[in-house]
């Protein structure tokens, strides 16, 4: 696999939702706008009464946001554009009406972080190990950080935002609630995650339509909240310290 993609495939009501970038599943402009639009039709159609979503590959679930388009950069509108493709994935995942399991197969960095987040329900492997590194490069997990603090809480939350260099354990995630399972491998966690979504097909579509409302009550200012946050973090990625920071990685 070398070609980035977002791909779904529908199988016995259940939606696997996959996205892939050959730089530990990064994620650039497209592949975040794809993955809004995928998992928002998925949601509407009644074919599906359960998603599954998933990163290509065998080792990084997501590296978060593209450093090489990080670095491309150059003005405020840009900078807003690029972050709001994380909020419209958020949003995304947060109207959708049915549940949205999240199998996290390895490490997950930043924005990544912020799409466990708002899984329904999250299953991982061990080695799933979990870093909010934004704060080191001068910008912030701003537009993931109500998604992260409703998972963790405000303490868990603060503690790998501000401890932004450290890998948190897979089983530090499963004790603050991000994951609700970890498993020794991903065998194990496949294996778990289908029969997971096979028994969620026999819910009532309508009582899940109506649960999932009332998990994320609360939240129904996050169209524009996660919008104001990504004005912020488009300015902080032009600052002179953010710039220097991201030169390591031209």
């Amino acid at each position: 696999m070398t070609k980035p993609y977002v791909k779904k495939d529908i199988k016995d009501k259940i939606a696997t939702i996959e996205f892939f970038h050959p730089a530990h599943n990064s994620l650039p402009s497209d592949i975040l706008a794809e993955l809004a639009i995928t998992i928002t039709a998925a949601g509407k159609d009644d074919e599906v009464l359960v998603i599954i979503l998933k990163s290509g590959g065998n080792r990084t679930f997501c590296a978060g946001a593209s450093f090489k388009e990080l670095i491309s950069i150059n003005d405020e509108v840009t900078g807003e554009t690029f972050f709001s493709g994380f909020a419209n994935v958020i949003n995304a995942m947060r109207k959708c009406p049915k549940f949205i399991i999240g199998r996290v197969q390895g490490k997950t960095v930043g924005g990544g972080v912020g799409l466990a987040s708002a899984m329904d329900y999250c299953m991982a492997t061990q080695h799933s190990a979990i870093k909010l590194s934004e704060l080191n490069l001068g910008i912030g997990p701003f537009v993931v950080g109500p998604a992260v603090e409703r998972k963790l809480g405000v303490s868990g939350m603060s503690q790998i935002a501000i401890d932004a260099n450290t890998f948190y354990s897979a089983e530090w995630a499963n004790q603050k609630g991000l994951f609700a399972k970890v498993f020794d491998t991903t065998e194990e966690l496949d294996i778990a995650v289908e029969e997971f979504a096979k028994n969620l097909c026999e819910y009532n579509p309508e009582a899940v339509k109506h649960m999932k409302q009332m998990f994320w009550r609360g939240t129904e200012d996050w169209d524009e909240l996660l919008l104001e946050r990504a004005k912020i973090s488009g300015k902080l990625v032009l600052s002179s310290f953010t710039k220097e920071k991201l030169k390591r990685f031209e």
